[in-house]
């Protein structure tokens, strides 16, 4: 197996599972306010969903995001914009609708599966530049790596913590 391959694999496995661990999460789970800094469900799906959106859509093929083209007003949140620098007043205040939030995933998903699929080995050997998000230079399979895959499980944890305290179970597995 190629290393793009495996990537794609692994991407696609993390939002698998990602999408099982929120599945039994409803409107009113998705908002609950847990407390501190934490961040509600909804907030953190919808910041995973409009990072990877950006990241693949703009940053790596300098094409306007999904949510502000093909799925403005569509993506089943009031605030997109906001998810990329997420603050706790942007995340408390945050309104989802989570099949609609599901459906934008499920394009955006689609999307990255496309991307990924048409990079080769050489492609991944590619500097691309991130000081823009407040980290220099590193290859593009790093980038899809750390950022990407890296992620979805980061998020995916925070996710499932936020549930034990509401009692439900997590991680699906």
């Amino acid at each position: 197996m190629d290393t793009g391959s495996l990537i794609l694999n692994e991407m696609k496995t993390a939002h698998q599972w990602a999408e099982a661990t929120l599945a039994d999460v409803d409107n009113e789970v998705a908002m609950w306010q847990p407390g501190g800094t934490a961040h509600p469900i909804g907030s953190r799906y919808a910041h995973l969903v409009v990072t990877e959106d950006i990241f693949v859509q703009q940053l790596l093929q300098q094409q306007p995001p999904l949510f502000a083209g093909a799925w403005q007003g569509k993506t089943g949140m009031d605030a997109p914009e906001g998810a990329m620098q997420v603050t706790v007043e942007w995340a408390n205040a945050l309104r989802v609708d989570m099949e609609g939030l599901r459906a934008y995933a499920s394009a955006v998903y689609a999307s990255t599966y496309k991307y990924l699929g048409g990079l080769k080995d050489n492609d991944l050997s590619a500097e691309i530049d991130l000081s823009q998000f407040g980290f220099g230079k590193m290859s593009l399979a790093s980038f899809l790596i750390t950022f990407m895959l890296g992620h979805v499980r980061d998020i995916m944890g925070e996710i499932s913590a936020t549930k034990g305290f509401k009692g439900m179970r997590g991680y699906p597995f």
